[in-house]
């Protein structure tokens, strides 16, 4: 189907950020009908919530960072649900849900309730339209195509009818489906503008609205006043206590982020520093939310295609040489337990060893870099082999407290005579620039989900992009294995073994299971999250009523 751009003619004084902020603007006035300024009249409580990352794209179908999701969850429906107290899935846009015998057809029977935020009506053909984006290769998806699994096709049996067909049975298909990456757009908004413009203007079903994007700046949804179709652990509160316009805004700088609460820029915040989420907790005015996170933790991949990195030895050595504990200690200040493998511990499948692997042995890993030719130079007390020094390339992330983190890795790595140099990207596309480019023997990347299946993503032979640069054969059979069973008892037993292998051959340096911790103003009630971790339920938010809004989040100068 043809897409259309559309043109503006825009007076003078709007006070817009340049061109691209009034194109933004008109877009909203012309989706939502009525305008901005009339619907800003009718938002009564208002509040801003920090992100503390800000993607190098925000659209769901093209980019991957788990940060976009919250504000994008309750910007979409997705076709099933998993209920935050269960993990079990329950429906959502999707009545029922059936799976063939042979794993290979999902049937889902669509509610006949449901609209776009355009007026769009919802059905099966709107389902496909999504599905026709996520694939196409002018998407150039980095999720959620990845998510689909083995997909084939689709066929549309009636207008409220959508089989999924794959290619062989994958079973953590329905949780993919019951992501935000898979949320299900208005056919008319995908069709309105270019593939790379969609994020701007986003419609989805949801039970808020995308109202203006403007990148580097804020983000603005406002409660959707016809939902009613939502999962039951949408509770809608009553409308004069009800949160009905929502700005994100960035804070990157860790330091800024409990102030931004303290001073009322902000009201909710993600990723508060633990040395202030200590002192929030200790004072009513604010609530601390702690929230485990599942998937992977905060880790550093190392590159096996790089020496020095390519030897296992020296893998194992730089692992064994590596005190989790003491950086959870003076990073996290037992927020966050110390990571043992590829998965957190609150994942299911989670690798739980009897005893700590790689446990902190200096003398153990002086053994194994002798082994490999490494010995301590006169003076300097750097390690080197026939006259060069032992020195290894980082690529660190300016989020989630790599830096931090990498700093203590550098100091204790130092004590032993390993000299580690530090390179920080400022975001996800600088990241992936640096792993093409492929000169690095370490890099911070991870994912989060319920399933372990996000395992094949990173540690797959065909795993792209491939962070380690490593590929087994055996390893990719027993990846496809667990994902083509619903077996709970095989799947245990696969991941067992899957992640038994990832750490015998030292692929990955976990430093420690994720839990974010979320600072709120005490005016602020309602907030939980969803069965991800990251994704607050907007839709239950409160703001006290005998408080005053916070500010209005105009766009800043």
């Amino acid at each position: 189907m043809k897409r259309r751009t559309r043109r503006f003619i825009l007076v003078s004084g709007l006070g817009c950020l340049g061109l691209l902020a009034c194109v933004v603007l008109a877009m909203g006035a012309l989706l939502f009908g009525g305008g901005r300024a009339k619907a800003a009249d009718t938002a009564k409580n208002k509040i801003v919530y920090g992100l503390t990352l800000m993607p190098s794209g925000f659209d769901p179908y093209i980019n991957s960072p788990s940060e976009m999701g919250i504000a994008l969850r309750s910007v979409y429906d997705t076709l099933v649900y998993r209920d935050p107290a269960t993990k079990l899935f329950v429906p959502g846009l999707a009545a029922s849900t059936d799976i063939a015998a042979d794993g290979l057809t999902y049937t889902f029977k669509l509610r006949t309730d449901v609209v776009f935020h355009d007026g769009t009506p919802f059905n099966a053909v709107a389902v496909a339209h999504t599905l026709d984006r996520i694939i196409a290769p002018d998407t150039h998806s980095q999720k959620a195509r990845f998510l689909l699994g083995p997909y084939d096709h689709y066929t549309i049996v009636d207008p409220f009818t959508i089989q999924i067909v794959l290619k062989r049975p994958y079973a953590p298909l329905l949780d993919g489906l019951a992501q935000f990456y898979l949320g299900i757009a208005s056919p008319k908004a995908l069709d309105a503008v270019e593939v790379d413009r969609y994020q701007f203007h986003q419609v989805g079903t949801g039970p808020f609205m995308m109202v203006e994007y403007i990148p580097g700046d804020h983000l603005t949804l406002r409660r959707n006043p016809a939902y009613k179709w939502g999962p039951a652990f949408y509770h809608l509160p009553a409308t004069d206590h009800a949160v009905d316009e929502i700005t994100f805004r960035f804070f990157e700088q860790p330091a800024t982020r409990t102030s931004a609460l303290e001073s009322g820029e902000a009201q909710v915040m993600g990723e508060i520093p633990p040395t202030d989420a200590a002192l929030l907790a200790g004072n009513e005015n604010y609530k601390l939310y702690p929230q485990a996170i599942p998937g992977m933790p905060s880790q550093f991949f190392f590159n096996t295609a790089q020496p020095p990195t390519d030897a296992l030895e020296v893998r194992q050595a730089l692992l064994d040489t590596t005190n989790r504990a003491a950086i959870v200690d003076a990073i996290f200040q037992q927020f966050s337990p110390p990571a043992v493998g590829p998965l957190n511990a609150v994942t299911p499948f989670a690798l739980r060893p009897a005893a700590a692997l790689y446990a902190f042995n200096t003398a153990n890993a002086l053994t194994l870099l002798n082994g490999q030719g490494y010995g301590l130079s006169t003076g300097d007390k750097i390690l080197t082999r026939n006259g060069q020094p032992f020195h290894l390339v980082m690529i660190v992330p300016n989020w989630g407290f790599h830096p931090e983190i990498a700093q203590q890795i550098q100091s204790q790595w130092r004590e032993l005579g390993i000299d580690l140099e530090l390179r920080q990207v400022p975001n996800y596309g600088a990241l992936l620039a640096a792993q093409k480019k492929g000169d690095y023997n370490l890099i911070a990347v991870n994912d989060f989900g319920v399933d372990a299946s996000l395992l094949g993503r990173f540690y797959g032979s065909a795993a792209n992009p491939s962070w380690t640069g490593f590929k087994n054969a055996e390893l990719d059979s027993w990846l496809g294995a667990a994902t083509a069973s619903n077996d709970p008892k095989i799947q245990s037993d696969t991941y067992a073994k899957i992640q038994g292998r990832i750490m015998d051959q030292a692929l990955v340096l976990p430093i420690r299971d994720y839990v974010n911790l979320n600072g709120a103003s005490a005016r602020v009630g309602g907030l939980t999250f969803d069965s991800y971790g990251w994704y607050p339920l907007l839709a239950n938010l409160t703001l006290d009523a005998g408080a005053a809004s916070a500010p209005p989040a105009t766009p800043k100068s």
